[in-house]
């Protein structure tokens, strides 16, 4: 997000107000286009992307009442991730304004429609411990991640 300028990801807590509520999602995406909605205390209108953690008794709020409220708020994506049961769930709107399922690819990867170039591998979610933040940036950011790290490398005198 940062070195391509590619939005902001906001947590829990920061909200965003729809037409018929004002919701507080786990995290949500706001692309570059829109970020003249976003304001210090909320966003005014719907995220590009937004993420639920589901926990126990939540399931049925996010996969019904969320899901409908954020398919008409125009929200383009929606996931639901499930950390005790690790599955994840990916929805793109479609054409007439529908999320459609979207799985992740035979190899467990999820390509984000919203997110250019933002992919992940589902597995990474559910490891123990989680992989380092630095074997994620070079598997998704291959050579050119290397290379920009190693050059920040140089710079600090450390190479």
């Amino acid at each position: 997000m940062e070195r391509h300028r590619l939005g902001v990801v906001l947590p829990a807590l920061f909200q965003m107000k729809l037409p018929r509520s004002g919701r507080e999602p786990d995290l949500l995406f706001v692309a570059p286009e829109h970020l003249y909605r976003l304001h210090p205390t909320h966003l005014e209108g719907p995220a590009d992307l937004v993420v639920e953690i589901v926990f126990p008794g939540s399931d049925p709020r996010d996969r019904g009442e969320k899901f409908y409220e954020y398919q008409e708020a125009g929200i383009p994506e929606y996931w639901l991730l499930d950390p005790q049961s690790q599955w994840a769930e990916f929805y793109q709107r479609d054409e007439r304004g529908r999320f459609q399922h979207a799985p992740p690819d035979p190899q467990g990867i999820y390509r984000s429609r919203v997110i250019p170039g933002f992919w992940l591998r589902v597995d990474w979610l559910w490891q123990d411990p989680l992989p380092s933040v630095d074997m994620i940036l070079l598997e998704i950011g291959g050579e050119a991640y290397a290379r920009r790290l190693i050059e920040r490398l140089r710079e600090r005198g450390w190479l």
